[in-house]
């Protein structure tokens, strides 16, 4: 009876195995956005001293050791969670519960912001229809299709993601013309060596925003138990598409410095500017037409962005309530499809764009909130490797390159971004690992009861 209990029990949770190699890249790049450096490539022109594209090309380099990881890990627990599943695997109850509880500031807030940038740029295009309106229509339309099952709306991703690689396809193309026609703002060369002159210290500081521009790619691991063709599909998936995006990052802030007539000096003395250099440079070169065709695809983009990000969060609810470090409810399951999980997910994620949305400050508060989060839990993911191959040797004798250096280089990174994070974010995620750490000493004194 007990066996059939389980039985039932594991089939009440679980999940169906109905996704892709092709459906996993298409969730990974939706939730990282192709064309991410849109909203922060003033900002890293600036601090870079020019050299954005050099920015890109190290901070794809410095996140390749994080994904590197995970492709490590998702070999050894196959399972819904991610870094909550790792790190409980290879660390214990208790890491692996502040790994989950760091990284719900990621995936539950991060496609609160996502949203909002999907308000920000309707009303733009709509005036007449308040930002929070728009936010909150982007949130029932992208909850209902994750509803309806991965699958669902992986197809629907896809179509959102092949227009916005047109969309980004488009401007690459107009960029080389006009480059080609009337040639280059800023010397050919400048992306990598800068235009004010090179600083080691100006690249890493960039580098410490710029690896923000991946955040999401790492969701391709929460659907480990809904992939056909076993954990190393979603490997590779992680790695290709991390690389994807590195590429695509560098080519399209390549061409932008070069039609920016704005230099990086005066980027940093007016940071007003920043903000809409992309747009700016985009719009004075080729035309409004290709500023407004970059604005609408953002605002659809970002949309299925926050699909990718409110998914992935519904999974790592899942995975933590079927382990009872959150209400077990979280673990039901319904056709497949963790619907309760994801409904929560979408309740948090609704809260805060629209309150967001309604405040005059209430963008930078939440990016500020997101960040530390995932940083945190990618620190411990990298703990995750070592502890698993090296100090436990689980699978043999370790490979110390990559069981050792590259995790430890890859959590040495993080830590220096975290180091350079904001104070004001720096303090909520202090704050929140205190929560997390009442939540967990209360379920320790509670266990031996029960």
């Amino acid at each position: 009876m007990a066996e059939d209990a389980r039985a039932a029990e594991a089939d009440h949770e679980g999940l169906r195995r109905n996704l892709g190699f092709r459906d996993l890249v298409v969730y990974g790049l939706l939730f990282i956005a192709p064309m991410a450096p849109v909203g922060v490539y003033g900002t890293l022109d600036a601090k870079s001293h020019g050299a954005v594209a050099l920015v890109y090309v190290v901070a794809t380099v410095a996140m390749a050791f994080t994904a590197f990881s995970y492709a490590q890990m998702v070999r050894v627990a196959p399972r819904a969670g991610s870094v909550f599943t790792y790190a409980r695997t290879a660390l214990g109850e208790g890491p692996g519960f502040v790994a989950g509880w760091m990284a719900m500031l990621d995936y539950l807030l991060i496609p609160a912001v996502a949203y909002l940038f999907a308000g920000i740029a309707m009303e733009a295009l709509v005036p007449e229809v308040h930002r929070w309106v728009w936010t909150g229509i982007a949130v029932v339309v992208t909850t209902l299709l994750n509803l309806w099952g991965v699958r669902a709306a992986a197809r629907v991703g896809f179509a959102v993601l092949a227009m916005e690689i047109v969309v980004l396809l488009v401007f690459v193309v107009s960029a080389i013309v006009v480059l080609v026609r009337d040639g280059a703002q800023r010397d050919w060369w400048s992306p990598l060596a800068g235009d004010a002159g090179f600083s080691t210290a100006a690249i890493v500081g960039a580098v410490s925003v710029a690896v923000l521009s991946f955040l999401g790619f790492d969701a391709i691991a929460s659907f480990a138990e809904e992939v056909t063709g076993g954990s190393g599909k979603v490997a590779r998936a992680l790695l290709f598409c991390l690389a994807l995006a590195g590429v695509l990052f560098v080519a399209q802030t390549w061409l932008v410095a070069l039609l920016e007539p704005v230099s990086s000096t005066e980027l940093a003395a007016d940071p007003a500017l920043q903000g809409s250099a992309f747009y700016d440079a985009v719009e004075g070169a080729v035309g409004t037409w290709l500023h407004d065709l970059v604005a609408v695809s953002k605002a659809i983009g970002a949309a299925f962005a926050a699909l990718a990000g409110q998914a992935a969060g519904g999974r790592l609810l899942f995975a933590m309530g079927r382990e009872h470090r959150l209400p077990h409810l979280l673990a039901r399951t319904d056709s497949g499809v963790p619907r309760v999980a994801l409904l929560v997910s979408a309740t948090v994620t609704m809260i805060a764009a629209v309150w967001a949305a309604r405040s005059d400050n209430g963008l930078d508060h939440l990016v500020s909130v997101v960040d530390i989060g995932a940083l945190t839990a990618f620190v411990l993911l990298h703990a995750s490797v070592v502890a698993w191959f090296v100090v436990r040797r689980m699978a043999g004798p370790p490979h110390w390159l990559r069981h050792a250096v590259a995790p430890v280089l890859g959590a040495a990174i993080l830590i220096a971004v975290i180091v350079e994070a904001s104070p004001s974010a720096q303090v909520v995620g202090v704050i929140w690992l205190g929560i997390g750490l009442v939540v967990l000493a209360v379920q320790g004194a509670r266990r031996p009861e029960a």
